[in-house]
């Protein structure tokens, strides 16, 4: 058994999630999770809501209220749609806890003591009209190295170089067009230049990651700057040393602590303090990051750089495992075009899990996800394929089988003979075990799902051999449907992963008892330190089903069954994109 610590990128708290959204952090991370608790690993899932920065603050603004109102409102949206999807998080938290605070401000000075943070006069940008800071990731301009028009001032998605705002060509607020002005302000800097050898030589101990992430990641080593880790602005954790009044954590400085915080404040709730040590200061553990492509250099770049920096002279803390790989996705677009919430071209989560619950959208996420480039949804995909497959062959074996045994049994009938052919089919559904479980120890989550799909079709495939409706053989009959009843049993297993809402009927289908596939639960905490309550997603996933198989009992009883899944009319296609057009003519 192996310590895995599961870390989710955390969600901006400024809005409810798209499906683009959870196609990148919120099911690939929890498929692994699952699986990984099935096969005995002990698993630690945290994440939470990010909250802290200038997007936060701006809406807060321009709604009327105070930036914590705000955060509070899309903390609670996003943990509710987060539980929905099934994400088995054992903890779920914020960034605006007390606990978080003291963890970044640790880790904060830690890095200030080992001199790798260190202070620059910089040009700072300001907004004319109001005469606020504006972040580099509120300016935006022409690239200077590539020419692209749309960079942002901290670096251009099109090129991947870091950049800083003045030099941008024709800069611009993003938030009301104006041209910025720039002053003169000092910050405190990560010395990446200083870290930049230690952090090459880890990225090149990094073996199995997906190519397209390592080479981006090598490929950030070749531009190489300090980089701010504070800024001018009144919403952030206040920079924790004397002399720097006013200033504030950059976000992403304090974001990718929260994976550390998370764990810390799981062990404290959990009456353990120093439980979360197993995860992160055990260098056997392993831990795997998950998220959009565009937070790679966060997690590939700059966490790194924050640990190789804190564990040069670690503090409390003790040193501090680098994670075991950065698992991007790609981008997901809708219908053709890029997912963008202030143009309305999105659909919500809760919408989805709303009208098609949450397996259908688990499934499409995961058979046609991003995994490693761009995918397209359209609702035309996603009907065809819930119909096709989760209908037309996982469901459709499940009913089938469960009809025959209860029509011609009424329980689970024994093997009384084996032929060839049933021995093939339950060695190769035994195997698949294996197989599956090993593409999804390398993430490669759209093949795993097709090879435990595949065992689903080759049971129908036998039943139609086989034929048992018209075997006169009794005997015969039973020893058919009770091979075909290991592989739905096989298969619902395999699947569990990927589809843990459906699995639960499954099991109880086949007369299994209690929980299989255990859901996470919202509940309301007092936050530890004293500051206001707030919800977390958490459960006990402890009585997780093996990842091996397991032989069905002869004589359980089978009732008639219902369908696992809803077949979806050709006309929710039409229905969809009339919503689309619908909200953009709207807005």
């Amino acid at each position: 058994m192996t310590n895995v610590l599961s870390a989710v990128a955390w969600p901006y708290a400024n809005g409810p999630r798209h499906i683009g959204h959870v196609s990148g952090f919120g099911v690939p991370s929890d498929v692994f999770s699952r699986y990984s608790r099935m096969a005995g690993h002990d698993v630690l899932m945290v994440s939470g809501t990010d909250e802290h920065g200038t997007p936060i603050l701006v809406q807060a603004e321009q709604e009327g209220v105070s930036p914590q109102e705000l955060a509070d409102r899309y903390n609670r949206i996003i943990v509710e749609d987060l539980q929905g999807l099934g994400l088995s998080y054992d903890l779920f938290t914020r960034t605006t806890t007390r606990n978080h605070y003291a963890v970044a401000q640790e880790l904060f000075k830690v890095v200030h003591r080992n001199g790798y943070l260190v202070p620059r006069t910089t040009q700072g940008a300001i907004s004319p009209s109001t005469g606020r800071t504006l972040p580099d990731r509120y300016i935006e301009g022409t690239c200077p190295i590539c020419g692209y028009d749309g960079a942002r001032g901290d670096q251009c998605d099109n090129c991947g170089n870091q950049l800083d705002a003045i030099d941008l060509r024709n800069p611009r607020s993003r938030i009301n067009g104006e041209t910025p002005v720039f002053v003169e302000t000092e910050h405190l800097f990560l010395d990446l230049p200083a870290l930049a050898d230690q952090l090459g030589g880890w990225l090149q101990t990094r073996s199995g990651w997906r190519p397209n992430v390592l080479k981006f990641a090598l490929n950030l080593l070749d531009d190489v700057r300090p980089r701010a880790m504070t800024r001018d602005i009144d919403w952030g954790i206040p920079v924790p040393l004397p002399g720097w009044d006013g200033k504030r954590l950059y976000v992403w400085f304090d974001a990718v602590i929260g994976y550390l915080s998370a764990s810390i404040e799981w062990a404290r709730r959990t009456g353990d303090p120093d439980a979360w040590r197993r995860w992160w200061c055990d260098p056997a553990a392993e831990s795997y990051y998950f998220m959009g492509k565009e937070n790679i250099t966060f997690h590939a770049q700059i966490w790194p750089a924050e640990l190789l920096a804190h564990n040069a002279a670690p503090g409390a803390y003790g040193v501090l495992n680098l994670p075991t790989e950065v698992v991007s996705s790609e981008f997901l677009t809708q219908e053709g075009r890029k997912f963008s919430s202030s143009r309305s071209v999105v659909i919500y989560v809760r919408d989805v899990l709303e009208r098609y619950g949450p397996d259908a959208l688990r499934y499409f996420l995961s058979v046609a996800g991003p995994e490693t480039q761009d995918t397209d949804f359209t609702w035309s995909e996603f009907v065809r394929r819930n119909n096709d497959e989760l209908v037309g062959t996982w469901g459709n074996l499940v009913n089938r089988t469960a009809s025959m045994i209860n029509r011609n049994f009424g329980a689970l009938p024994p093997a009384v003979s084996l032929l060839d052919a049933d021995r093939d089919l339950l060695a190769k559904s035994n195997q698949a075990f294996g197989a599956v479980g090993e593409l999804l120890r390398q993430h490669r989550v759209k093949q795993a799902l097709g090879t435990a799909m595949g065992n689903a079709a080759d049971a129908n495939q036998y039943l139609s051999q086989q034929a048992p409706w018209k075997e006169t053989d009794l005997a015969r009959r039973g020893t058919v449907l009770h091979v075909a009843a290991q592989v739905v049993a096989d298969t619902n297993r395999l699947l569990a992963p990927f589809l843990p809402h459906s699995a639960e009927r499954v099991h109880q289908t086949l007369g299994g008892v209690g929980a299989f596939a255990p859901s996470p639960e919202i509940r309301e905490v007092d936050d530890l330190d004293g500051g206001s309550p707030y919800p977390i997603i958490t459960g006990d996933y402890g009585t997780q089903p093996s990842w091996a198989s397991v032989p069905i009992v002869p004589g359980t009883p089978i009732a008639p069954p219902t369908p696992i899944f809803t077949k979806l009319a050709p006309s929710v296609v039409d229905e969809e994109l009339a919503r689309l057009q619908s909200v953009a003519k709207d807005t």
